[in-house]
C-alpha cells in the first residue's frame, strides 16, 4: 500500500476526530462562556430587583409609620421636691412659648432650687395626662 492509499483508509477516522474536536470545541464554549454569562446576568439583575424592592417596601412602610408631629403651642415647667411631690415656686416663670427657652430657665432653676427637681411638659389637646419632655 502506497501513501494515498493509507491517507484515505484513514479518511473516516480523520473525519470523526475533526468532528469530535469541533463538537467539544462548541460544548465547552457553551459551558464555559455562554451559560454562566445568561445566569450571572440573570442573578445579578434579580439581585438588583430585590434591593431595590426591599428599599421602596422599607420606604413605604417609614412613610406611612411616620406621622407628622404635634409640637406644643405652649410649655409649662412643674416644679418636684425631695420626695417626688408636685410643688409651686413662687416668683418663678413657669409658661413659655418656647421649647428652649423653657428649657434654658429650666436649667437655670434648677442651679438655684438644687433641691428641687423640675419637668418640661407641652400642653397636649388629645390626652388628660401631660407628657414630660424633658426632667432635670
Amino acid at each position: 500500500m502506497n501513501l494515498v492509499e493509507q491517507i484515505f483508509n484513514l479518511k473516516p477516522f480523520i473525519i470523526t476526530y475533526i468532528s469530535v474536536i469541533s463538537f467539544s470545541t462548541f460544548v465547552f464554549v457553551l459551558f464555559s462562556q455562554t451559560i454562566p454569562d445568561l445566569f450571572a446576568n440573570f442573578f445579578r439583575d434579580a439581585g438588583v430587583a430585590i434591593i431595590l424592592g426591599a428599599v421602596f417596601v422599607f420606604a413605604i412602610a417609614w412613610f406611612l409609620k411616620a406621622r407628622p408631629h404635634n409640637k406644643p403651642k405652649t410649655y409649662k415647667i412643674i416644679c418636684f421636691d425631695v420626695f417626688g411631690n408636685e410643688t409651686k415656686i413662687t416668683g418663678i416663670r413657669i409658661d413659655f412659648k418656647n421649647h428652649d427657652v423653657a428649657w434654658s430657665f429650666m436649667k437655670q432653676y434648677k442651679e438655684m432650687y438644687p433641691l428641687n427637681n423640675f419637668a418640661l411638659t407641652g400642653d397636649q389637646t388629645k390626652s388628660d395626662k401631660q407628657i414630660i419632655f424633658r426632667y432635670l
